[in-house]
């Protein structure tokens, strides 16, 4: 049995993403043996996470913020991108992966799951407001993916392209751990 602090810190790590009990409690271990000082970087690299990490105004991407930002991500202030397009994936795990093949010179938004209404009043203000031409959909083949492209697909104004990543995901599989041929092979195949 475990002493309370350390399950605390198990029950913490469990609810990481793909992180399951078994996991947690090693995380937990893997701590009780750190020296002081590996356990002081973490807390500061946590500490800094919450401190200078923002989300972009415009995509939801995570960024480093300084005082010259201007609420916007690398990718979403870059003017060599084509504003015109918008790439919208589940999560930015996707957009690493799409962005690492190079190919795409659009813009993203990231689908916050947390409240749909509230995405859908953001993204449909973005389309609106930056005369978007194409929308592609680079959701992951799940039926939580495919629900959610149906749901935007019915609620965008008509005149607006509206695309769907083509052939090379495996249905039921998840972008972020596509390689990049396939990742090149879908957005070059989208419908």
């Amino acid at each position: 049995m475990l002493s309370p602090t350390v399950q605390k810190l198990a029950d913490f790590f469990a609810k990481f993403p793909t992180v399951g009990p078994r996991t947690a409690r090693r995380f937990a271990f893997y701590l009780i043996k750190s020296d002081q000082n590996e356990i002081n970087s973490l807390i500061e690299a946590i500490e800094n996470l919450k401190s200078k990490i923002r989300l972009c105004n415009l995509c939801n991407k995570s960024y480093e913020s300084d005082e010259q930002t201007s609420g916007l991500c690398a990718i979403c202030s870059d003017t060599r991108r084509d504003k015109t397009v918008i790439c919208v994936v589940e999560k930015e795990l996707d957009l690493e992966a799409i962005e690492k093949t190079g190919r795409f010179k659009g813009l993203y938004f990231i689908w916050e799951t947390n409240n749909e209404e509230q995405q859908f009043k953001k993204l449909f203000g973005r389309v609106r407001k930056d005369q978007i031409k194409e929308i592609i959909l680079a959701l992951d083949p799940t039926p939580e993916g495919r629900q959610l492209a149906l749901k935007i697909q019915r609620n965008l104004d008509t005149g607006i392209k509206i695309t769907r990543l083509g052939q090379g995901l495996p249905v039921g599989g998840e972008i972020e751990y596509a390689d990049e041929e396939t990742i090149t092979s879908a957005l070059e195949g989208r419908k």
